[in-house]
Parts: structure tokens; C-alpha cells; sequence
């Protein structure tokens, strides 16, 4: 059998993928997952080049070694980013250590770090619960008296002053 990319070598290499597909029953809508394994059959060349196969290794142990220490020295190791605040020098691992931020500016600096911490904790990003100091009746009360001062302003304004009155004395009575 040849390669089946390059059409010119034997293949050697023979790689299955689990192919997962869906269909949908058209009686009740359910989707049906069926797994139907995908075959490929490479050269060696073809292979590696797709990073499919690994070089081979020498059999004894202190080939082994050399091997390890050779990739290991060859392979940059990657450097992760380190965020740092400018004014007070806290890292992100310090802020994660500590659990405490060092400066105001640091609720900049690691604006996107602290939006997943705290939609982590609490479940979302802006706060959407009561008022502190406050019981819920006393806020929609508070709520009422500012939209119907908003309402009156506009009907002194309009000279609607029948509605004017009646709005007054509903604002009278909550206040």
C-alpha cells in the first residue's frame, strides 16, 4: 500500500482517528452520535512531517539519556508574560498568593485576571443586588418618589396641572 499523501513510499505508519458523527431522528428530533473510526496510511517521511511519529530512540539506557538531554537543550523552553504593576510592582502569582491588591492601579493592570475571579466567585462581572443599608421596600419606595418627581417636573413644564396635582399629592403621600 502507498502513502496516501505522497503517493510515493510505502506506508508504514497507520493512524485511526475516532470520528465522531451526528445525525438527527427525524421522528422525535434527537440527535444520534455515531463513532466511525477514520484510517490514514502514511510513509515515515509523511508521518513525521504531520508530527504523527517521534524520532526513534536508541535502546540502551544511556542512549536514552543522550536523546532526552539533546531535545532538552535544543527545545526553548517558553517564557510565560509576567504582569506587573507599575506603581506598586505586584505580579499576578502575588495577587493569587496574597488575595489582596497592592494599588488602586492594579484593578487595571489586571483588569481581565480579576473580571474571571470575580465572575468565578459570584457568578457575574457588575453587581445586581440590594443596596446596602437599605431593605428592598424602602429602594422601590426611594425608586417611585424619583420617577414621579421626574413625571411632575414634566407636567409643570407641559402646564398640565391637573395632572401636576394629582402627581403632588401621590408624591406627598409617599414621602
Amino acid at each position: 500500500m502507498l502513502c496516501q499523501n505522497c503517493k510515493l513510499e510505502p506506508a508504514t505508519v497507520h493512524v485511526i482517528h475516532p470520528a465522531q458523527h451526528f445525525s438527527v431522528c427525524p421522528e422525535s428530533g434527537t440527535e444520534i452520535y455515531k463513532f466511525k473510526p477514520t484510517e490514514r496510511h502514511l510513509c515515515q517521511g509523511c508521518a513525521q512531517s504531520q508530527a504523527l511519529t517521534k524520532p526513534s530512540l536508541p535502546s540502551n539506557i544511556a542512549g536514552m539519556l543522550k536523546a532526552v538531554e539533546a531535545a532538552a537543550a535544543t527545545t526553548p523552553k517558553p517564557r510565560a508574560k509576567v504582569t506587573t504593576c507599575p506603581d506598586c510592582g505586584m505580579t499576578l502569582r502575588e495577587f493569587r498568593q496574597l488575595q489582596r491588591l497592592g494599588c488602586p492601579k492594579d484593578y487595571e493592570v489586571f483588569g481581565k485576571d480579576l473580571a474571571d475571579v470575580l465572575e468565578r466567585i459570584h457568578g457575574a462581572t457588575s453587581h445586581v443586588g440590594r443596596v446596602p443599608g437599605m431593605d428592598h421596600a424602602t429602594h422601590q419606595r426611594l425608586q417611585r418618589i424619583q420617577e414621579l418627581q421626574t413625571a411632575l417636573d414634566a407636567a409643570v413644564r407641559d402646564e398640565a396641572y391637573e395632572a401636576a396635582a394629582r402627581l403632588r399629592d401621590e408624591l406627598r403621600g409617599l414621602q
